[in-house]
């Protein structure tokens, strides 16, 4: 056996040797954090193996706005090169986006439309941009509220038919400046705000007014609305607002008969056919001046419903809810809109246009009729307005009467 000095001596000497090693692991592990900080401030992915990503940025937005040409540009980001272009001068020099040296514009904007156009995760464009999630959210926000501040330039006017008009779908309607309807989008919200948002069909949405002219450009557009809300009520408070809806004096928007018929707003015959599907499907020709008048007044108001198919066939971000906070939710339909516009007014051809819609891209709106003690404050029903549509629904029975040889 040991005597007790040995076992001292021992014990001492396993002690300076676990020192030693601790004193080398712990050099070890400041060295291997001195480089990983040092990496991460020089653009490089990892400790082991240094890969700059700079590069590999540039290649991946050069795929999409570069040697891809129109054509991956208009799939990744619903426009061609010349329209990016634009559009990202637009948002600096009119929207208030600029380049702080980290981010590029054109990269900001890039990252921007294809979150919307694709409905991408924050992890899926970390993974393709190199960027942080703080990073891509942080940027998102800023092109979002740039695109909102040019509004004013890309928000559509509404010019009333003239009367010289020759469209067969527009002729009959003289001084209506488009139409207007209300659809669902489905969104994310809290639970305690789950029964306001619940529609008649128990999805969770926001009721969405859009108002476009006989272009198919949206002139108004106002979101954030409960999917509890009547189209009526949406209406409502749109043309009661101080920027809101404005309508000239002796001018008015196709409306469907959940609306009030009432000036400014020209809605159908209640309880007759109507939409453009029952026309379609059967061959059968208007019976009265009434199925006239509505068949008619379904053709010029279609604009609208395909006009929000469109939308949401140009944008997957519409098609499934999101889970941004409920006023950015808002703000990004609104973007949608927005952008729409600027695809049609900087491209030849919409490349979205002569696609076929299908059925989820659809609008669904509320198109139930309402009681009449839920109706527009301002928009009253009188008898001069209805006497005006039975003059208009006469003339154009007698004018097709005549043209088929009745």
């Amino acid at each position: 056996m040991m005597d007790r000095s040995e076992q001292i001596k021992l014990c001492v000497g396993y002690y300076w040797i676990m020192r030693m090693q601790f004193d080398t692991l712990m050099l070890l592990f400041l060295v291997t954090l001195y480089m990983y900080i040092r990496n991460r401030r020089r653009g490089h992915t990892s400790i082991g193996r240094r890969v700059n990503t700079l590069p590999l940025r540039r290649d991946a937005l050069d795929n999409i706005i570069g040697e891809g040409g129109d054509r991956n540009c208009i799939w990744e980001l619903r426009m061609s090169l010349n329209a990016f272009a634009t559009l990202c001068e637009l948002l600096q020099v009119q929207g208030g986006l600029d380049e702080d040296g980290h981010v590029g514009i054109g990269e900001q904007v890039a990252t921007f439309l294809i979150i919307l156009a694709h409905h991408t995760k924050n992890r899926s464009v970390q993974v393709r941009f190199y960027r942080s999630g703080e990073t891509i959210s942080r940027y998102f926000h800023k092109v979002l509220c740039s695109v909102l501040r040019v509004q004013s330039i890309l928000f559509a006017k509404a010019d009333p038919v003239p009367e010289d008009c020759v469209d067969p779908r527009w002729k009959w309607f003289k001084g209506c400046l488009g139409a207007l309807d209300g659809t669902y989008i489905d969104v994310t919200v809290p639970k305690s705000d789950k029964s306001r948002y619940r529609t008649r069909k128990s999805r969770i949405s926001t009721n969405v007014l859009g108002v476009c002219n006989r272009n198919m450009n949206f002139v108004y557009v106002l979101s954030g609305w409960e999917g509890s809300a009547s189209d009526s009520r949406v209406l409502r408070d749109a043309i009661t607002r101080r920027n809101g809806l404005k309508i000239p004096i002796g001018c008015y928007y196709l409306v469907d008969a959940g609306y009030t018929n009432g000036r400014g707003f020209l809605s159908p015959y209640r309880n007759v056919r109507y939409h453009v599907n029952e026309w379609v499907q059967g061959h059968r020709a208007p019976q009265n001046r009434l199925e006239l008048f509505n068949k008619k007044h379904s053709s010029a108001r279609n604009v609208i419903e395909r006009c929000f198919g469109l939308l949401k066939k140009r944008w997957a971000i519409l098609r499934s809810p999101s889970f941004y906070p409920i006023r950015v939710q808002s703000h990004i339909i609104i973007a949608c809109c927005l952008l729409q516009n600027f695809i049609r007014m900087n491209m030849d051809v919409d490349p979205e246009e002569d696609a076929t819609l299908l059925p989820e891209h659809i609008p669904v709106g509320d198109d139930t009729i309402v009681d009449e003690a839920d109706t527009i404050d301002v928009v009253e029903s009188s008898h001069e307005w209805t006497q005006w549509r039975e003059d208009l629904a006469t003339e154009m029975w007698e004018i097709w009467r005549g043209e088929r040889g009745a």
